[in-house]
């Protein structure tokens, strides 16, 4: 006697019932980890949302909306690095230094090689008279591939040195962005102006002109020069470089300044 076609084997149907469950089970496990990739990046998306609304109402002066949009991110996304920079920066302006280091820290243990944070972390260190370590983070700044302007860490390294007055250090630093961009003039005023400062006359008045002669000016380095040579009894030059600043910057902070130049020639 012939078998009919499809007829019924042992666990054959408890066999389809359990490999129905495992599906189920599989799909439900499937949807649930989607639900999950869903609610993560919903809380990253708001927390970037609130990280920018919290930097701009910074900006705006608002600090307590500030610290409420910031806060709602850090519960959002506690591991960007983003939130705990722009937590770091609202901190400064609370004047709470330690919980400003605290989120400085933190943001640069996120996101170790980001310069951005490393330049900011720098700025707050000088800021608060922590100047040692705060060039060493603008050398580490400098000298990171990822930092497109290493000229201006080296300069702000300076300025940091200027603040406590190692101008021999600054110097080196000043040289040292100079040699990256030799047109970039607020490092030429630096070095310039630290001559000046110091009475060496004759080598600031190179400095400024041999740079003029080669670059673009600037209403600080013509407002210098002004000094100098008002400094070096050359009045005639002294007008010129005066003309020259009224009349190419006219609007200038530096162009206004000259009448009080006779009352406070520094």
């Amino acid at each position: 006697m012939m078998k009919r076609i499809g007829a019924h084997r042992p666990g054959g149907a408890r066999g389809g019932r359990v490999g129905a469950v495992l599906l189920a089970g599989a799909l439900a496990t499937v949807l649930a980890g989607c639900a999950n990739q869903h609610e993560i990046r919903r809380r990253h998306d708001a927390a970037i949302y609130n990280t920018e609304l919290g930097i701009d109402y910074m900006r705006r002066g608002d600090l307590p909306l500030a610290v409420k949009k910031l806060d709602r991110a850090l519960r959002e996304n506690p591991d960007s690095p983003d939130v705990h920079s722009a937590r770091a920066l609202l901190f400064v302006r609370l004047r709470e230094p330690k919980k400003a280091d605290r989120e400085f820290r933190e943001a640069l243990r996120l996101a170790p090689k980001n310069p951005n944070f490393q330049n900011n972390y720098a700025v707050y260190l000088c800021s608060v008279g922590r100047v040692d370590k705060g060039v060493k983070t603008f050398v580490s700044v400098a000298q990171n591939p990822l930092y497109m302007s290493p000229e201006l860490a080296f300069e702000n390294a300076g300025v940091c040195l200027r603040s406590v007055h190692r101008d021999v250090a600054a110097r080196q630093m000043f040289t040292q962005a100079l040699a990256i961009r030799p047109n970039f003039a607020q490092a030429a005023w630096q070095i310039a102006d630290l001559d000046f400062r110091q009475g060496r006359l004759a080598q600031a008045r190179q400095e400024i002109d041999a740079f003029l002669a080669a670059n673009q000016e600037t209403p600080d380095l013509l407002l210098l020069a002004v000094k100098v040579t008002r400094a070096q009894k050359d009045p005639l030059d002294a007008e010129l470089y005066a003309r020259r600043l009224q009349l190419d910057f006219p609007n200038s902070a530096q162009a206004r300044s000259l009448p009080d130049l006779g009352r406070n020639p520094g």
